[in-house]
């Protein structure tokens, strides 16, 4: 059952299945849409973004607040937002250091991890389905 301190209203079955749905789309979009030639190695825009100096980890933050905004529209816990603030800040100022930066932004990739987060704890409350 979704705690109903986070939701102003209990959301469908439907609904929070759709919002993973989007949230899958949109970390394969920011974090592995592309694959790097002759490689099996996958990246997003958040890398390709992050390539800009101190202005792309801006946007990729804005970006990541997406997926923390939709965990809290779901019902997500304190503690599992808390973790993808953290999750989020981590991406921040790994890709802040020049050149490694660049590297840890497309190895990071705070969307999947904030994603899968919030929907392994969504099948542990019972709320979506695997």
């Amino acid at each position: 059952m979704l705690n109903s301190k986070h939701t102003n209203k209990k959301l469908s079955q439907q609904k929070i299945d759709a919002a993973i749905k989007r949230l899958e789309r949109f970390s394969k979009l920011t974090d592995s849409s592309m694959r790097i030639p002759f490689t099996q190695f996958r990246v997003g825009i958040d890398a390709l973004i992050g390539l800009v100096p101190l202005v792309g980890d801006a946007v990729g933050v804005l970006l990541s607040s997406y997926v923390l905004f939709e965990a809290h529209r779901v019902g997500a816990s304190k503690r599992i937002k808390l973790k993808m603030v953290i999750n989020i800040l981590i991406d921040f100022f790994g890709g802040l250091i020049p050149l490694f930066g660049d590297f840890f932004d497309a190895f990071f990739k705070a969307n999947t991890r904030n994603t899968t987060m919030l929907k392994d704890y969504l099948m542990k409350q019972g709320q979506v389905s695997d």
